[in-house]
């Protein structure tokens, strides 16, 4: 599993490698292939399969078939916080008619699981996976396989996106064709190497002794500090929001590790940054971007949204429907994930992903 995440950090930057992650993770949940898409508002999906459903996905991408297929809009409705069975949140008649679906029985395929991850850009980015019809259903084992993916596949996804699934090729113009305030750090925090936006960012991104990068919000800054330093291990925070500094918006700063050739192509770098503006958009409302950000679970997302919303830890749990000791343990999770330390400072951390939209029951 340590290899598949690691060569899931270098496809951010290496899309050739994307078909070898898709394919692992085809392998670890017993799937007959696998699909990354990007969606945005604008302009027609894009994205990779795995060369048996090349044609069938040049097709579907290519032509308006995404546009009537109830999968898609299924998917990108619910923006499922971990896999789910797409046919489960879909009527039989949904079924019967999706084109897409139509194509794809044809040519053998049966079960889908998907996940779709929010971008704080506005994108969607969705993974699928398909099962042979001869093959049944996905087993609940096979399904968690694909969720302890999932936060290192939504960390890429956003790299990916913005490259637009191209490979970068040397620091300097992969830093740039982001779009987005980035740099590359060395693993002692050493910067070596940031783009133009990210240096028009001094008054919330501060130069330090050493080649080091602060943070000017306290509590952001030392939540940035721990990840960077911690940053070989999985647990370190990936995404920490920052309050809006010097009449700037707030915005979240992305940890990634860089892996493989990842490695190679930014010089010796350990470790990349990302600053990214939070841009709800209707395709990505604010409540989804709380789990793309912090891999919050469907029920962590409603007590933290009703936490940032005023409420108290009780009239959260009574509104959920659990015990006020369940929602302390929802709400421990919530502290472990965000870096949060207590609940004040959870609420405060929240509200910078406004309005906060609680979402629907798992």
């Amino acid at each position: 599993m340590i290899d598949l995440v690691d060569l899931i950090y270098e496809a951010a930057f290496v899309p050739i490698r994307w078909y070898s992650v898709l394919q692992e993770a085809c392998d670890l949940s017993a799937s007959a292939s696998a699909q990354l898409f990007f969606f945005n508002e604008t302009t027609p999906p894009r994205g990779v399969t795995l060369e048996n459903m090349k044609a069938l996905f040049d097709k579907f991408i290519t032509g308006d078939m995404w546009k009537f297929s109830d999968s898609v809009q299924k998917t990108c409705a619910l923006q499922p916080a971990s896999f789910i069975p797409v046919d489960d949140y879909m009527s039989a008649e949904e079924i019967a008619r999706d084109p897409a679906r139509v194509m794809l029985r044809e040519f053998g395929i049966g079960a889908h699981l998907c996940s779709a991850i929010a971008m704080p850009t506005g994108e969607l980015a969705t993974f699928v996976f398909q099962k042979w019809m001869k093959d049944g259903t996905y087993r609940q084992k096979e399904i968690a396989q694909l969720d302890a993916l999932r936060p290192h596949l939504a960390r890429a996804s956003l790299v990916a996106g913005r490259l637009h699934l191209e490979r970068a090729e040397a620091t300097t113009s992969a830093l740039e064709l982001m779009g987005l305030p980035a740099a590359v750090l060395s693993t002692n925090g050493r910067v070596i190497a940031a783009n133009s936006y990210l240096e028009r960012m001094d008054a919330a991104l501060l130069p330090v002794a050493h080649g080091g990068l602060a943070i000017a919000d306290r509590d952001a800054n030392r939540l940035f500090q721990e990840a960077v330093t911690r940053m070989q291990n999985e647990t370190a925070v990936g995404s920490i929001p920052v309050p809006a500094i010097g009449g700037k918006a707030a915005f979240v700063v992305h940890l990634l590790p860089l892996r493989r050739a990842a490695h190679d192509i930014f010089g010796g770098a350990d470790t990349l940054i990302i600053a990214t503006p939070i841009t709800p958009t209707a395709l990505v409302p604010s409540a989804s971007l709380l789990n793309a950000l912090f891999d919050l679970t469907p029920t962590e997302t409603r007590v933290a949204a009703d936490l940032a919303s005023g409420l108290t830890l009780t009239e959260c749990a009574s509104k959920n429907g659990v015990t006020t000791k369940t929602a302390r343990t929802y709400l421990e999770r919530i502290f472990r994930k965000t870096g949060a330390r207590k609940q004040s400072q959870l609420v405060a951390m929240l509200k910078t992903v406004q309005p906060l939209v609680t979402p629907p029951a798992d």
